[in-house]
């Protein structure tokens, strides 16, 4: 198949370029490295060095033996989106492009605007474009699983059944976002299903769970193969904050309570999971989701695995909450379903703890670059639009 990825310069971007392209796709790639911008600005970087595209797209060709035909500019401009999808003539659109933060997106009115402007019109861009020029292509689209919030009932995948003063119909589950950034990708949910149903488009809306990791196996050793890993308030994920935080010496720092439950996956499992979705495309006009992920944890039950693997590295690793910085159920209920990609062959390949020691064997020799950002990994800016930072409790 014919694979556009949007958003090819990032974390899962680059990965699944290099994970399709070793599965026999051919892939092409957008990106304007918006995401090495958003991290500069909050005074971070990749913990692990990531080339220059240049040098990124020699190596590509060098190991996986085909060029990836790249596109820079933004997803946000038609005329330029339109012309790469006429060019490449995708079967299947991966949409990554996105802000991706909700600290970032909490910031102040500007970044809040930014976020859904970029958000929204970038998803609006590609589903026109699609209609002009690529009508048949599946969208797989990357949603979240913050969409939904954490309801006090099980979560389905994405539709359910509701029976209402004696009359029954199949309805999107309600959405209940706790950032503007997760506002914005529900409003992204309500476009996409919208376009399928008016338009005939097709599309499989990814509602991911957090993902961590390093690396893929299809990677190898080409240090001009690596994908980013950040450690900041605001694009590093739990996990991923955690390992870095245990590198470099710090304490590990669930937010509030630390009873907070969310659904996890690895890098690798994440890159099985959205190519299954592209090889099994719904029919034409379809909306379908998929809840993307592998195991629930709450944020200390992560904290003390990351203590114990941390710790057979070598490293004292503690645990010290912090004040919440977010305004969020801390104490909830949490069961979501994700049957719809075992159904379509998903087998979670690692454990986490030997996911974790492969972070930590990644992560330690670059300590210093880490230590040199370590102030970009202390939360200070606050749901309630104030900017102080959070207090050891």
């Amino acid at each position: 198949m014919r694979v556009m990825i949007c958003g090819v310069d990032g974390y899962l971007g680059w990965p699944l370029s290099i994970y399709l392209a070793k599965r026999g796709h051919e892939v092409g790639g957008i990106d304007n490295y918006m995401r090495r911008a958003w991290v500069g600005e909050m005074g971070s970087q990749s913990a692990i060095p990531i080339a220059k595209m240049a040098e990124r797209l020699l190596a590509y060709r060098e190991n996986v033996g085909r060029n990836l035909r790249f596109y820079k500019g933004d997803l946000a401009d038609y005329n330029f989106v339109l012309n790469a999808y006429k060019s490449f003539r995708p079967e299947a659109i991966v949409y990554l492009g996105e802000m991706p933060s909700a600290p970032y997106s909490m910031i102040d009115v500007h970044h809040a605007v930014f976020t859904q402007t970029n958000n929204l019109i970038g998803t609006l861009v590609t589903l026109y474009a699609m209609r002009e020029a690529v009508p048949e292509c599946q969208l797989v689209k990357l949603g979240t699983m913050g969409e939904y919030g954490t309801p006090n009932v099980d979560i389905p995948e994405g539709f359910f059944e509701i029976e209402y003063r004696g009359r029954k119909d199949r309805m999107m589950f309600p959405r209940k976002a706790g950032s503007w950034y997760h506002q914005s990708k529900v409003h992204d949910t309500n476009n996409v299903e919208m376009a399928c149903r008016l338009w005939g488009l097709c599309s499989t809306d990814i509602m991911q769970g957090v993902v961590y990791g390093t690396r893929i196996d299809e990677m190898g050793e080409d240090t001009d193969l690596k994908t980013r890993f950040d450690f900041d308030q605001c694009f590093g994920t739990a996990i991923n904050r955690f390992c870095a935080q245990a590198v470099i010496g710090l304490p590990l720092t669930p937010y509030g309570k630390g009873q907070q439950r969310r659904g996890f996956l690895p890098l690798c499992d994440s890159m099985q999971c959205l190519t299954l979705a592209i090889e099994n495309p719904p029919r034409p006009g379809e909306y379908r989701t998929f809840n993307q992920f592998e195991e629930v944890y709450n944020i200390t039950e992560l904290a003390r695995k990351i203590q114990s693997v941390g710790n057979k590295f070598g490293l004292d690793v503690e645990i010290l909450p912090l004040e919440n910085p977010r305004i969020e159920q801390e104490e909830h209920y949490y069961n979501p379903d994700h049957q719809h990609l075992f159904d379509l062959g998903y087998k979670p390949t690692h454990d986490m703890e030997r996911e974790l020691e492969i972070m930590f064997r990644d992560l330690i020799p670059h300590r210093e670059r880490i230590e040199s950002r370590k102030e970009a990994q202390f939360p200070d800016i606050r749901w309630d639009g104030t900017r102080r930072r959070s207090k050891y409790l």
